[in-house]
């Protein structure tokens, strides 16, 4: 088998690295959308229960959950993508660096709003968010 031959019929390193990385883009774009469908809708549903999710007198708005949702992913898919190309066990890092970081983004949840219940519920929902996301995203870490 020739040289031209053999590059046929295998996919080159850098090919099977494009086809992953598109893959990985589909799945952080759909699991963003999912999340952030999910998490707008259980913030509705916890406004309509009476959580005011005030903070200074100022309503969140429903389209910034879905908003900072989307985006949480998104740096998700970043992340997945920085640590297959530089960590020798990527997925392993990934879930260890979603769990920190969604600690972080909890953090503003607990100390800004006044009321207990916006508390409560802002913390569940960025749960929610990294239970939804985190899972989809580490299956394409790869180790």
């Amino acid at each position: 088998m020739s040289a031209s031959t053999a590059s046929l019929t295998a996919p080159s390193q850098s090919t099977r690295r494009t086809r992953r990385s598109g893959v990985l883009t589909r799945t952080t774009i759909a699991v963003g959308a999912i999340a952030a469908a999910v998490v707008t809708a259980a913030a509705g549903l916890l406004h309509a229960a009476g959580v005011s999710f005030a903070i200074d007198g100022e309503r969140i708005p429903l389209l910034g959950f879905a908003q900072l949702t989307f985006v949480g992913a998104v740096v998700g898919g970043f992340l997945v993508a920085g640590l297959n190309r530089g960590s020798a066990s990527p997925r392993r890092r990934f879930v260890q660096v979603a769990v920190a970081l969604t600690a972080l983004s909890c953090l503003p949840s607990v100390t800004m709003p006044d009321d207990v219940a916006t508390k409560v519920a802002l913390v569940t929902l960025h749960l929610l968010a990294a239970a939804i996301i985190v899972p989809a995203l580490s299956q394409h870490a790869n180790d």
